[in-house]
């Protein structure tokens, strides 16, 4: 864990809000000099605090109306098992999130599909034929608000 000021948490917050400000944008925001800022932001990056910097697309707009988390039961287990899995749902491309988890599934996936016919596609003949699924539980997403992590 990495010692965070006052300045460090105020640049954060204003990377979260708008992702898209030069050094120099964030610099006018914190009250600090660009170069001062850019090498805040350079030490946070170093440190592994800032881990990326990504787009997001607005998955409606380009034709992905569904979304759907799936809890996935293994029928075996074991690291052959858990390999198998892992490297055959990385290969499907619906397949947005893959978590390892705790509880009464081994795994919970997010996958986004056109609509639910195309989802019944991928459900059936992707994910119902990887190695080692046993039970499959569906949660069609009705709603989503994005709450960023609090500094």
């Amino acid at each position: 864990m990495i010692d965070l000021d006052d300045t460090d948490r105020a640049l954060l917050r204003a990377m979260q809000a708008d992702g898209n400000l030069s050094a120099a944008g964030l610099a006018k925001k914190i009250g600090m000099s660009q170069p001062a800022t850019w090498r805040r932001i350079k030490r946070l990056e170093d440190a592994n605090v800032i881990l990326g910097r990504h787009l997001v697309l607005d998955k409606e707009k380009l034709g992905f109306g569904v979304t759907v988390f799936l809890g996935i039961k293994l029928a075996t287990k074991g690291r052959v098992g858990l390999a198998d899995f892992e490297r055959a749902v990385a290969a499907i491309p619906e397949v947005q999130l893959v978590q390892h988890v705790l509880g009464l599934y081994d795994y919970r996936l997010k996958v986004v599909a056109r609509d639910l016919s195309d989802f019944e596609r991928v459900l059936r003949r992707r994910i119902m034929t990887l190695p080692s699924v046993g039970n499959v539980e569906a949660n069609v997403l009705l709603s989503e608000e994005k709450r960023p992590l609090a500094l």
